[in-house]
């Protein structure tokens, strides 16, 4: 099924979102996870890729195998930052021949060795792009990320939306958010997105905070501010996980219920890998917005 198709109905819905494992234990997790979200029933699941030219097979292996051997629909991320338009045409032709109808298009990270030389060598300057390219491919139901508190390499949050609108222009049918743990970010982006026109669903994307060190870690890979009053909570309480992870399920718990109530078409998770916090957050959603 498209993830379109969920737009069109009142109930809200929820998704999560798995990397490929690199490692039998990492597989072992994965399998552990995907097993124990499934009886939440999520809309969809998506699977994550990178901008190495060989990661995206390994996504459209297993999209290929979700979707074939569980209950779940599948949306595969592509990126085209590492590959010729041929390579793309390859790669969506699988993930068609899988069944696989749900792209999440984008650009990628620019790989930190590469020049400038060579990266304006490459086909694809921008996740538009390849979108205008995935339109042309088959009947995909494509999706475009966005930033609520802009992309690293944009000057402004308006520049960044002026970009969103291009994807959206170029077809893409939705937007799926990076993570941020202040929904005012989220609210004020959405805000901004229809002035300009974009009027395509905006789902949120979030990450149940389960450690310190990982939280200030990813976050400072991938430009995302942690709120003041919640850095402050975090730093007293890091040198006890246990109480970390319960209080990362409360504050997200918080956010998915304000989000939901003030018109987020549902919830994407970034369980990465796991499925404790995602699944005790979900169950208690449940009560309120049964499948």
């Amino acid at each position: 099924m498209k993830i379109s198709g969920f737009f069109s109905r009142k109930r809200k819905f929820f998704s999560f979102e798995f990397f490929p494992p690199k490692t039998p234990g990492d597989t072992r997790q994965l399998y552990s996870a995907i097993q124990e979200l499934i009886p939440l029933k999520p809309a969809f699941v998506s699977v994550t890729s990178s901008s190495t030219g060989i990661a995206s097979y390994r996504t459209v292996a297993l999209s290929g195998l979700i979707k074939h051997k569980t209950t779940l629909e599948t949306m595969a991320h592509l990126t085209c930052i590492s590959h010729t338009k041929n390579e793309i045409t390859t790669i969506a032709s699988k993930l068609a021949g899988m069944g696989v109808e749900n792209i999440l298009a984008l650009r990628g990270d620019i790989p930190a060795m590469q020049s400038h030389h060579l990266r304006i060598r490459k086909e694809y300057s921008h996740a538009s792009d390849l979108v205008s390219h995935l339109k042309q491919l088959g009947n995909f139901c494509i999706g475009a990320a966005g930033y609520p508190e802009k992309h690293p390499e944009s000057v402004s949050l308006g520049d960044d939306i002026s970009k969103l609108k291009v994807k959206v222009d170029s077809g893409a049918e939705f937007i799926l958010t990076q993570l941020f743990f202040d929904n005012k970010s989220y609210f004020r982006f959405a805000e901004k997105c229809r002035e300009r026109g974009i009027n395509v669903p905006i789902i949120p994307g979030l990450m149940p905070i389960t450690g310190y060190k990982q939280l200030r870690r990813f976050t400072s890979q991938c430009g995302v501010s942690i709120p003041k009053k919640l850095l402050n909570s975090l730093e007293k309480m890091k040198d006890s996980p246990e109480v970390i992870v319960e209080f990362g399920i409360e504050w997200a718990l918080k956010q998915c219920m304000e989000l939901l109530e003030y018109g987020a078409p549902g919830i994407h998770f970034y369980t990465l890998n796991r499925s404790n916090a995602t699944r005790k957050i979900l169950t208690r959603l449940r009560g309120s917005y049964p499948a």
